[in-house]
């Protein structure tokens, strides 16, 4: 997992709860990583799980609201580090369709050695949008986060529904987007 999601999820921690949180979790936290990561690195997903525990312990707030929380903190970080991916987008639904094909691409470009999830998008009934996630590392519900984000950004009405593809493994999940406005 590359580490720019850890630091980022750090940061949320210090201007979410406090400094102090983030020495204590990483006091805490059992990781091969001392909890020292760069930008750039490749870490285990394991570690993050190990942070997001050991914040859940700390905060009394369980793990996938935390990290639903990160996913939608994360959108507008990634909103401000990586504008050329915003470009020309007006809305959500299209932002969401470009995963795959593009911004996933550009991210490989920069990261070959990074290992992505996959995102199926179908869009073929107007006002709806079926996304299927899928990975390797439990963290279906940061992405479901992410897209929470991603609609808020763009100050859109939808509403989600999430069925889980992978029976609690948070491996696989579909997501199903309609706009409020949108035929039923």
């Amino acid at each position: 997992m590359k580490g720019i999601v850890f630091t980022e999820f750090l940061e949320m921690v210090e201007d979410k709860f406090s400094p102090e949180l983030v020495d204590r979790i990483l006091d805490t936290a059992e990781l091969p990583s001392g909890g020292v990561y760069t930008a750039v690195g490749t870490y285990d997903h394991r570690e993050m799980i190990e942070l997001v525990s050991c914040l859940s312990k700390e905060t009394g707030i369980n793990c996938a609201d935390l990290l639903r929380s990160f996913g939608l903190y994360m959108f507008e970080r990634f909103y401000i580090l990586f504008p050329q991916y915003f470009k020309d987008i007006s809305s959500s639904f299209e932002f969401l369709e470009r995963i795959e094909g593009y911004i996933h691409v550009e991210v490989r470009k920069l990261y070959p050695e990074a290992e992505l999830p996959s995102f199926a998008c179908d869009t073929s009934e107007p006002g709806h949008l079926s996304l299927t996630y899928r990975s390797t590392r439990p963290f279906a519900v940061l992405a479901e986060g992410l897209i929470r984000g991603c609609v808020a950004h763009y100050g859109e009405a939808a509403d989600i529904e999430v069925e889980d593809l992978s029976g609690g493994a948070g491996t696989a999940a579909r997501f199903l987007l309609t706009r409020r406005d949108a035929p039923r």
